[in-house]
């Protein structure tokens, strides 16, 4: 799958990574946050790659509150594919100062992150490495931006209150300008974009749907198509679910943001559909698809169907 220079495939925060046997299935951002504890921002005293991390919290953001020495000891969502020899995941944090950190309390009494690739956002000279859907598509976000939508995030996820009036405002700022791309000028304004559509899916905002469609369309940037669909999850209305259905069947849609289409769509149990469904799932792609990247990356296991595997999934569904 292609992928653009703004999206960093965690070279920041693992260098070296490559060179790890073990394999993992890495998980997705809402799963992340939903099963954390705390959310905090921290420097990193002192890192041993096998035995864990030491840091000294700065500020406890969102969840419960974290002592001011902790140390981050285990992951709480590894599920590894495979293993070679006694070589297990390790902590990777060289050259890192400070992070955000989606942290959930261990056996041990200590914390623990989610895996050795996600989980946490490094900040490098007031901005922040940041994920809203998956390690493998990171976007680089203001600080402030970062700790204001993430702290809205968490707490929806944990049914607690968050700043409504600050989140509407920066979605209509950002969606009503024109879907950016990956031109130098306007990588600012895309990041911004991005955070704004993954925003709407995390908080299952259901009022902004004229403004979602220009991204759904925006064909010179499959990762607008991507927030954008992930963004309609919550819309069930008929018109949203003709939008995202012309996405499934154009043969021209990149193939990551078909499933993602899909997986939008089936949301609203769409049994009206079933029929063309089933028409489009004859000639769907059956493609390997995924998130790409190099075959040594320890996250190369990460599950994600064909297009034809999505449709079909769906329809046994309904």
């Amino acid at each position: 799958m292609k992928r653009f220079n703004i999206y960093f495939l965690m070279g920041f925060l693992f260098t070296g990574l490559s060179a790890m046997a073990t394999t993992w299935d890495e998980p997705w951002q809402d799963k992340i946050i939903r099963e954390a504890d705390s959310f905090v921002l921290a420097k990193v005293l002192s890192f041993d790659a096998e035995k864990g991390v030491e840091i000294k919290i700065l500020k406890n953001l969102a969840g419960k509150e974290l002592p001011v020495q902790t140390k981050i000891t285990g992951f709480y969502l590894l599920h590894l594919c495979s293993r070679s020899g006694n070589e297990g995941p390790e902590f990777y944090f060289k050259g890192v100062d400070s992070c955000y950190f989606f942290l959930k309390k261990n056996d041990k009494g200590n914390q623990a992150i989610a895996t050795p690739t996600s989980g946490y956002a490094a900040l490098k000279d007031g901005n922040v490495y940041a994920t809203y859907r998956h390690s493998y598509h990171q976007a680089i976000v203001l600080s402030d931006t970062y700790e204001q939508t993430m702290t809205a995030i968490f707490n929806n996820y944990h049914g607690l209150t968050y700043d409504k009036n600050f989140i509407k405002s920066y979605v209509e700022k950002y969606l009503s300008l024109k879907p950016a791309g990956f031109s130098k000028d306007e990588i600012p304004t895309f990041c911004a974009q991005h955070v704004a559509l993954e925003s709407i899916y995390h908080l299952q905002l259901t009022e902004y749907y004229t403004l979602i469609l220009p991204f759904l369309y925006h064909t010179e940037n499959m990762h607008n198509q991507i927030s954008a669909a992930r963004a309609l999850t919550w819309y069930h209305s008929k018109e949203a679910q003709e939008a995202l259905l012309k996405m499934i069947e154009d043969k021209k849609t990149n193939i990551f943001a078909q499933v993602i289409c899909i997986w939008a769509l089936e949301d609203s149990k769409p049994v009206a559909q079933k029929e063309k469904l089933t028409k489009i799932a004859k000639d769907a792609s059956t493609e390997e698809n995924g998130f790409g990247g190099n075959i040594m990356d320890p996250r190369v296991c990460t599950s994600f169907p064909t297009v034809k595997g999505a449709i079909d999934a769906m329809i046994q569904k309904l």
